[in-house]
C-alpha cells in the first residue's frame, strides 16, 4: 500500500513552490526524514524530507514544475506499485507468439498434422515451435500470410507494444529537453542582489535551468549600461597642518584616560531584525504622519537597550571609590557625528520612553547638536551610551568606554544577507535583515557573563519584534 507525499507549507505567506531537483527516483528506497527533493519559493530554497520510509513508486510533479501547497508530489510504498509495470512488459512478448502458432496449425498440410499437435499443447516452450515443420514452406505460404494478418487476434498486438513507452518517455524527455528559460523567483532575486545578468549565465540544471550555484559562480557582470563610479573629492586639508580644536583635545584626553584607567573588553552578538524591518515598512508612513519623524531602527534599539538596562543595572552603574553606584534612572547618551567632532547629548530618564518618544528625543538632540544649540547640561549626566556606527555603513566596531560610564553599545548597519534559519523543524537558508551589536565595558566591574546576559536580553527582545504596542501612535 502506498502513501502520498504532498508539498508542505513553507512559510506564512508562501502558497506555492517549484520542484528544482528530485533527490530520489522511482524505484529508490528512502528513509524517514531523508531528503526526498528540493523546492524553491520566492523566500527560501529548501529540501523536503520524506515523511515515511519505503520505495518511491511514482513521481507526479516533475522538475521545474510549480505547484500549490498541498499538491501530491509522489507516492511511496513497499515497492509493489513500482515493480508492476516492469513485470507487465515481458508478459506482452509471448502473446504474439501464441497467436501465431494457434493460427499456423490449421494452415499446415495434412502430413504435418502429427507434428503441430504438440505445438498447440505447449505453445511457448515446446520443441515444435523451433522444429522444421513450423519453419517449413507451408508456414510461409500465402494462406499463412493472409489469414493471420487480417485475423482479429492480430489487432491487439499493436496496443501491447506502446504499453512500456507510455511509462518511460516522460523522464527521458525531461532530462534531455531543450532549455525552457524558466528561472525560479529566489534565483532571480539572488541574481538581482548579486548584480548578475541572467542572460549571460549558462544553466546547469535540468533542461538548462539556471540554479543558485550558477548565479553564485557567475558573480556580478558589469555591462556598458552600468553607472560609472563617482570619484571622491580630494580634501583641501591634504598636505596641511592644523591645530587641534578644543573639543578634539578634550575627547583625546578623556579617551586616553579611560583606556588607561579601565580594563576594556568588547562582546558581540548577531541579531535578526527581520520582524522589525517588516513592521517598520508597514507603519513608517503612518508613523511619520503622526509624529513628524522618520521611523529608523534606532528607536527600537534604544527601547530594547533601556529595558535591558533596567533588568541588568550593573551595565548602567558607575564607580565611586570602592563603591558601585546603581543610578535610579537610565540617562542614555546618544553619539552624534558633527563637523566639530563626536558629541554625546543625553536623553534623560529614558526608561519609560516608547518608540515615538525615543524617535522624537533622538531627532531633537541630534539636530540641536549639529546646529550647535545644545545647553551645557545636556551633554552631562549620561549613565550609558548608544553609538550607531552603522549609520555610516560600518558592520560593527569596538567602541571606547568614556568614564564615568562603564559601558557603551555600538550598533552596526542593518543589512540583508543569507543565513540559516529553522523552518518547520528543518534548517534552510533564507535572506534576513541582520545587525551586529558590540558592547564595550569596564571588565573591572562588569564580567563577561553580565555583558552576555545584557546582550542576549536585547537580542531576544528585538528578534521577537513585538513593538506594535510600543509605537506610541
Amino acid at each position: 500500500m502506498s502513501e502520498s507525499v504532498s508539498l508542505p507549507a513553507l512559510g506564512e505567506s508562501v502558497t506555492e513552490g517549484t520542484v528544482t531537483r528530485w533527490l530520489k527516483q522511482v524505484g529508490d528506497r528512502v528513509e524517514v526524514d531523508e531528503p526526498l527533493l528540493e523546492v524553491s519559493t520566492d523566500k527560501v530554497d529548501t529540501e523536503i524530507p520524506s515523511p515515511i520510509s519505503g520505495v518511491v513508486e511514482a513521481i507526479l510533479v516533475q522538475e521545474d514544475e510549480t505547484v500549490a501547497v498541498g499538491t501530491v508530489l509522489a507516492h511511496i510504498g513497499d515497492g509493489s506499485g513500482a515493480a508492476a509495470p516492469a513485470a507487465a512488459a515481458p508478459a506482452a512478448e509471448p502473446a504474439p507468439v501464441v497467436a501465431a502458432e494457434v493460427h499456423a496449425a490449421p494452415v499446415a498440410p495434412a502430413p504435418a498434422v502429427s507434428a503441430p499437435a504438440p505445438v498447440v499443447s505447449a505453445p511457448v516452450v515446446s520443441a515444435p515451435v523451433v522444429s522444421a515443420p513450423v519453419v517449413s514452406a507451408p508456414v510461409v505460404s500465402a494462406p499463412v500470410v493472409s489469414a493471420p494478418v487480417v485475423s482479429a487476434p492480430s489487432v491487439p498486438a499493436p496496443p501491447v507494444a506502446p504499453a512500456a513507452p507510455v511509462v518511460t518517455p516522460p523522464p527521458s524527455s525531461l532530462n534531455t529537453g531543450a532549455p525552457t528559460g524558466y528561472v525560479t523567483p529566489i534565483v532571480r532575486k539572488l541574481a538581482n542582489e548579486q548584480g548578475v545578468d541572467l542572460s549571460r549565465v549558462q544553466g546547469t540544471g535540468v533542461g538548462g535551468r539556471i540554479r543558485k550555484e550558477d548565479v553564485l559562480q557567475a558573480g556580478p557582470v558589469l555591462d556598458a549600461a552600468a553607472p560609472k563610479r563617482t570619484p571622491l573629492t580630494v580634501s583641501p586639508l591634504r598636505g596641511t597642518t592644523v591645530p587641534m580644536s578644543r573639543l578634539r583635545k578634550v575627547v583625546a584626553e578623556r579617551a586616553v584616560l579611560s583606556m588607561q584607567s579601565t580594563a576594556q573588553l568588547t562582546s558581540v552578538v548577531e541579531i535578526d531584525v527581520t520582524r522589525i524591518a517588516h513592521l517598520r515598512d508597514r507603519v513608517k508612513g503612518a508613523f511619520q504622519a503622526a509624529t513628524g519623524n522618520k521611523l529608523s531602527f534606532m528607536p527600537f534599539f534604544a527601547v530594547a537597550a533601556t529595558e535591558a538596562l533596567q533588568a541588568f543595572p550593573i551595565i548602567n552603574s558607575t564607580v565611586d571609590g570602592d563603591n558601585i553606584v546603581y543610578p535610579a534612572a537610565e540617562n542614555v547618551s546618544i553619539a552624534v557625528d558633527t563637523d566639530r567632532g563626536l558629541l554625546t547629548p543625553v536623553v534623560k530618564n529614558a526608561g519609560g520612553l516608547n518608540i515615538a518618544q525615543f524617535a522624537q528625543a533622538i531627532n531633537d538632540v541630534a539636530t540641536r547638536t549639529r546646529d550647535n544649540q545644545l545647553k551645557p547640561d545636556e551633554l552631562a549626566g549620561g549613565t550609558f551610551t548608544l553609538t550607531n556606527t552603522g549609520s555610516r555603513g560600518a558592520l560593527f566596531d569596538t567602541p571606547v568606554v568614556f568614564l564615568p560610564q562603564l559601558a557603551i553599545l555600538g550598533t552596526g548597519i542593518v543589512t540583508k544577507r543569507p543565513v540559516v534559519v529553522s523552518l518547520d523543524g528543518q534548517d534552510v537558508i533564507a535572506v534576513r535583515s541582520m545587525v551586529y551589536f558590540a558592547l564595550s565595558y569596564d571588565h573591572r566591574i562588569i564580567d563577561g557573563a553580565d555583558a552576555a546576559r545584557f546582550l542576549v536580553a536585547i537580542k531576544e527582545r528585538l528578534e521577537e519584534g513585538a513593538f506594535e504596542k510600543d509605537l506610541g501612535i
